[in-house]
């Protein structure tokens, strides 16, 4: 598939992608790609789980300033051991704001994920992103009232999509 960008969330993926981090793009991230008319402030991805692509993400993190969002206001940095298990680091970056999820909600991985994604092409970058009903699969699943609001529409891009195909 073919995608443009839009600004939130580009820069980190030619970033993650330039660095060689194997990821999916989930959240509602995902769903701007897949054309749904919604805003996301921030980037959400369920990257491979191994110490080769912990460490290649880590090093692109340290490269655009990564810090765990801290109510604090501390500098706590993240580590190649934050992506290898079960959490969900949430960081500021100097390029946005990015969600590194090792498993989602319901136990899945990025090897249980990326069997469930496309590839994109978004400028000159191919990524892989969670496919569309497997989005409103995720999105419906979390029980958190802005992830419901979602399903609707991202329905209403799967018909549009159905019925496109169909002509």
């Amino acid at each position: 598939m073919s995608a443009r960008r839009t600004a939130d969330g580009g820069a980190l993926l030619d970033r993650l992608a330039a660095s060689g981090v194997e990821f999916v793009v989930v959240g509602g991230y995902a769903a701007v790609l897949h054309g749904a008319p919604i805003t996301t402030r921030d980037l959400d991805i369920v990257p491979r789980r191994d110490p080769d692509n912990a460490r290649r993400l880590l090093a692109a993190l340290e490269a655009i300033d990564a810090v765990y969002h801290d109510p604090l206001g501390r500098a706590l940095r993240p580590r190649a051991e934050d992506f290898l298990g079960r959490g969900q680091p949430c960081l500021r970056t100097s390029l946005g704001d990015l969600d590194v999820l090792c498993v989602l909600h319901d136990g899945r991985d990025y090897d249980d994920l990326v069997r469930r994604s496309d590839e994109f092409e978004v400028d000159d970058l191919r990524i892989r992103v969670l496919d569309l009903p497997t989005l409103i699969e995720v999105k419906a699943g979390t029980g958190r009232a802005k992830d419901r609001i979602m399903v609707p529409i991202l329905l209403a891009v799967l018909r549009e999509r159905e019925t496109a195909g169909r002509g």
